[in-house]
């Protein structure tokens, strides 16, 4: 199964593919600052990341290197932890637990390698020694380094922003030690005021202490993964200035193309507008599981919109996805007592599922065949190599059943009731109403009623007689 996506720096659709002898396929997505709760947002890039590696994975059984960092230094680690008066390692350890807690909770598979960027600072100032002899970073009066932007012709070309723009989004810092308003900080002087004890010795030449945000990604790629990678990916948020500095700092240092795909999630939205704490749309796992809700139905949702469209997340929509995931459980506990009656066999029953992911990432798109499929299917003839299928798409799509098959061994709606429930509901809710009437005479057809709520509905076996 080829997997093809859409590439942010040329605007096309291009399989992805391994470029190096070896084979191995190079990947490296960014991860978080850890000095807070990551909230959905941020995880709504780190699930679909997911799913793009084990859809990798599949393709390239053993041949796959995911790298994700952790930020754990920075202006708001630092300020995080002058407001708890802690240490800075001790902050950024407790907030990293929780992250990785967070990602274990939603079944993401952990990366290969996870450096952060207090261990590379050696490295980072190695990149930007180099930098500076060739001439695209320079000291600044205060002891800090910057990259020269004009030093890259290519600077802005996976950004597409102007000059102008650029002039205009970097101003105001530290404007009175640049060369050039776009200029962009490499490593930054020691302010005892601001960073306290945190600081480590410099590039030649620089004052003491710490590295600029951008150039801990491209020192992790290079020790990690090399000088050019296959796909780096991460929030629509990070392409400017995050990824274009990237580019310029990486190419620069090593005269070789970075990234040879990039990719990029799109913003998540919480009832229609930004996440907020003010609003009271502010959502972490953590909040949402005390809410009530699974951090699987959460996944699922977060999975339910196009990863390159805006995505509203409602609580409805976990009600929906938890919904979903019954009647998963319940069709997987029915396909896995045929399969144990029907072994051997071969099976294309979610073939069309697993061609939406391989198609740009189609989430939506997959779980949508995914529940096509399952209500086409006649249980009792179903294969070991159906339930196979199955189960190798429920991996692609990270999504754990067991803890709801635990509970549904003896369902009192039919597996193939309750699929054809799910698919009237889902054509509702996007307002194929004509599709939504068919699929209810469907069901009363079957003998079942479905009573349409607010956030659900509720199915019942017609009366006899």
């Amino acid at each position: 199964m080829a997997i093809k996506l859409f590439e942010s720096l040329s605007r096309e659709v291009r399989e992805l593919r391994p470029s190096h002898a070896d084979g191995v396929f190079r990947f490296y997505n960014c991860g978080p600052t850890v000095y807070a709760p990551a909230h959905i947002g941020n995880f709504r890039t780190f699930v679909i990341n997911d799913v793009l590696r084990r859809l990798l994975e599949l393709e390239f059984p053993g041949k796959v290197k995911h790298v994700r960092n952790l930020t754990d230094v920075d202006d708001r680690t630092i300020g995080q932890a002058r407001a708890e008066a802690l240490p800075l390692g001790e902050i950024t350890r407790k907030w990293t637990a929780l992250f990785h807690a967070d990602c274990a909770a939603l079944n993401c598979l952990k990366p290969h390698v996870e450096p952060t960027a207090t261990g590379t600072i050696r490295e980072q100032v190695d990149m930007i020694d180099v930098l500076m002899r060739k001439g695209n970073a320079y000291r600044a009066a205060d002891g800090s380094v910057y990259f020269k932007i004009s030093s890259f012709p290519g600077y802005g070309a996976l950004s597409r922003i102007k000059e102008r723009e650029l002039k205009v989004t970097n101003s105001v810092f530290d404007a009175d030690h640049k060369d050039d308003l776009g200029d962009f900080a490499l490593w930054k002087a020691h302010k005892p005021e601001e960073d306290g004890d945190v600081k480590w010795p410099g590039p030649e030449g620089a004052s003491a202490g710490r590295p600029g945000w951008h150039i801990e990604c491209s020192a992790m790629i290079k020790k990690h993964l090399g000088e050019t990678i296959d796909l780096h990916t991460g929030g629509v948020d990070l392409l400017f200035p995050h990824h274009e500095n990237e580019i310029a700092q990486s190419q620069c240092c090593n005269g070789a193309t970075f990234a040879r795909h990039w990719f990029h999630s799109e913003h998540l939205l919480v009832d229609g507008t930004t996440m907020s704490k003010s609003k009271g749309n502010y959502y972490t796992l953590g909040d949402l599981v005390a809410k009530g809700y699974s951090p699987m139905a959460v996944r699922y949702a977060l999975l339910a919109g196009h990863p390159r469209k805006q995505m509203n997340f409602t609580l409805d929509s976990l009600h929906a996805a938890e919904s979903a995931l019954k009647a998963l459980a319940k069709f997987s506990v029915g396909l896995g007592a045929s399969a144990a009656a029907n072994p051997g066999g071969s099976s294309t029953v979610f073939e069309a599922a697993f061609r939406a992911l391989g198609d740009d990432l189609n989430t939506p798109g997959a779980l949508g065949a995914l529940f096509t499929a399952a209500n086409a299917l006649d249980l009792r003839a179903a294969t070991a190599a159906d339930k196979a299928a199955f189960d190798r798409l429920m991996y692609a799509l990270g999504l754990d059943l067991s803890p709801v098959a635990g509970t549904v061994s003896a369902p009192a709606v039919p597996a193939e009731i309750d699929l054809l429930a799910k698919r009237r509901w889902e054509a509702k809710r996007g307002k194929d109403f004509a599709a939504a009437d068919r699929l209810r005479g469907e069901l009363g057809a079957a003998g079942w009623s479905m009573l349409d709520g607010k956030d659900g509905y509720k199915l019942e076996p017609l009366k006899k007689g």
